[in-house]
């Protein structure tokens, strides 16, 4: 079972500009969340196996995101990105649940880079 935690509130989220959204800006935004996240991570000694890779369930109209902190014992925290879904089921994964969804992740990434 993953035990699951809440992004920093210190780590400034993307927030969307409805009057005038820009796509590409807002993209930029979140990447560099995502890196400060795992910035976030490193420095408090979370650097073992796919600490800072990211996981996503399909939610909704969106996704749910999920950062792994360690894989033994398992435990992520929560994405706030988009709509900031929750996955219902995030509890019950095991470290074999979420390193099927990388590999699955960098099989999909590689297929597409061309």
């Amino acid at each position: 079972m993953a035990k699951i935690y809440s992004a920093p509130k210190d780590i400034k989220q993307p927030t969307f500009n409805f009057e005038n959204f820009n796509q590409k800006k807002h993209q930029e935004q979140e990447d560099k969340y995502i890196d400060d996240l795992k910035a976030y991570l490193a420095e408090r000694g979370y650097t073992g196996k796919n600490a800072g890779e990211t996981i996503s369930f399909p939610v909704a109209d969106s996704q749910a995101v999920y950062m792994v902190v360690s894989m033994r014992p398992l435990q992520l925290m929560e994405v706030p990105v988009g709509d900031c879904w929750t996955f219902q089921y995030i509890d019950r994964l095991t470290a074999k649940d979420v390193q099927q969804k990388i590999d699955q992740k960098k099989s999909l990434a590689k297929l597409f880079s061309h």
